[in-house]
């Protein structure tokens, strides 16, 4: 049974899990129908509870949209940092393939927040504020390698440059573009040994 069709509502359980239950049915939904293709009661529905459950714990569908991209930077983050740990000459080359999958299982749920993030200031304020610790996991993380890190900003530019690359491939635009996949991932590629080496 999918998350988008209709269960039967459950008994109440412990609000811990009735919060993952409803952050994952959100997930499904906004990752294959967008943050506008559902509402609030059909993510209930769709987690097998009732509407009023879901308000139990999200004021509204912004709110849990949130929870779910909290989720997503935690998920690319424990990646990243897996990936970090293997040592050896493709490690760029992995740490590539991981956050490039990322993008691609998460591609439409990251096109709503890319449009939420242009229109609606507490969208944009938690992107901004999730952008600010992925910058601190680099600088940590580089810390914790022996290296020197590298500036915020130098950071920041290579951050917008992976995301761009990723969302282009996952998104479907290079073939339009007349631009090969294997040549974009090279670069995607270049940029990460970039933030490692630098």
């Amino acid at each position: 049974m999918t998350a988008t069709s209709a269960r039967k509502p459950r008994k109440a359980r412990d609000a811990q899990e009735s919060r993952r239950m409803l952050v994952e049915a959100a997930a499904q939904i906004f990752n294959s129908d967008g943050f506008h293709g559902t509402d609030t009661n059909r993510i209930a529905k769709a987690a097998g509870y009732t509407p009023g459950t879901f308000y139990t714990h999200f004021t509204d569908k912004r709110a849990i949209f949130l929870e779910v991209y909290q989720c997503w930077v935690d998920a690319e983050l424990i990646d990243i940092a897996a990936g970090v740990k293997f040592k050896g000459p493709d490690q760029s080359e992995r740490l590539a393939k991981t956050i490039l999958n990322h993008h691609k299982k998460w591609k439409t749920f990251r096109a709503s927040l890319r449009a939420l993030y242009a229109i609606d200031p507490e969208i944009r304020t938690a992107r901004l504020a999730q952008r600010a610790r992925q910058i601190d996991a680099i600088t940590t993380i580089s810390v914790e390698a022996g290296r020197e890190p590298l500036s915020r900003s130098r950071i920041f530019c290579n951050l917008l440059l992976l995301e761009v690359i990723c969302d282009s491939i996952a998104d479907g635009n290079l073939q339009t573009l007349r631009i090969r996949e294997s040549e974009m991932f090279q670069i995607l590629v270049e940029n990460i040994g970039r933030l490692r080496a630098d």
